[in-house]
């Protein structure tokens, strides 16, 4: 989105993203754990009585891979969920961890054929980027498909941010950039 909006546009609008899902995560009972690429997220997690890791700097698969290290030390089930989801609500996220619970593994497509949100236990390899659903099916083979509007739905590009502004639960992001 860099042609789109300046560099304080785009740190903005990361910045609500990020702070509204981990809210929602906070709302159904999770502990959001934030991999921080930089010291002013790790600052605003710490801010905001998050706990957050390091990003290693080796990529998505990397720091979702160090997210599950982290929850697996304390045996705990996790979710990888990208912030990039302005349409998600907290029915749609508790849908992905009853998913887990039924099957175990839980995995939600964007419309384009990414990885919007992955769950489990225990150690994972993630193989995220154009196409990743399909991939990480091929991984977790047993894992239920979350399918819902707010899941689908990922902000990559200007245009994917327009069309979520569109729509009725995206009414927030108007007084963004």
């Amino acid at each position: 989105m860099a042609g789109d909006l300046s560099e304080d546009a785009r740190s903005t609008l990361g910045q609500a993203l990020a702070e509204r899902t981990a809210d929602l995560a906070v709302d159904v009972g999770l502990i959001p754990v934030l991999v921080a690429g930089d010291a002013e997220v790790a600052d605003w997690a710490l801010l905001h009585g998050l706990p957050s890791i390091p990003d290693p700097g080796e990529g998505l698969d990397r720091a979702a891979e160090d997210g599950v290290l982290w929850a697996d030390m304390s045996a705990s089930p996790w979710i990888v969920l990208h912030a990039d989801l302005p349409l998600l609500t907290a029915s749609e996220l508790e849908a992905v961890e009853s998913t887990r619970l039924d099957h175990g593994w839980a995995i939600a497509p964007s419309a384009d054929g990414g990885t919007t949100a992955l769950a489990g236990s225990g150690p994972a390899v993630f193989t995220y980027g154009p196409g990743s659903f399909r991939r990480h099916l091929g991984r977790f083979p047993e894992a239920g498909i979350v399918i819902r509007t707010g899941l689908l739905h990922d902000v990559d590009s200007y245009s994917d941010l327009a069309a979520a502004r569109r729509v009725p639960r995206g009414g927030w992001l108007a007084g963004l950039t």
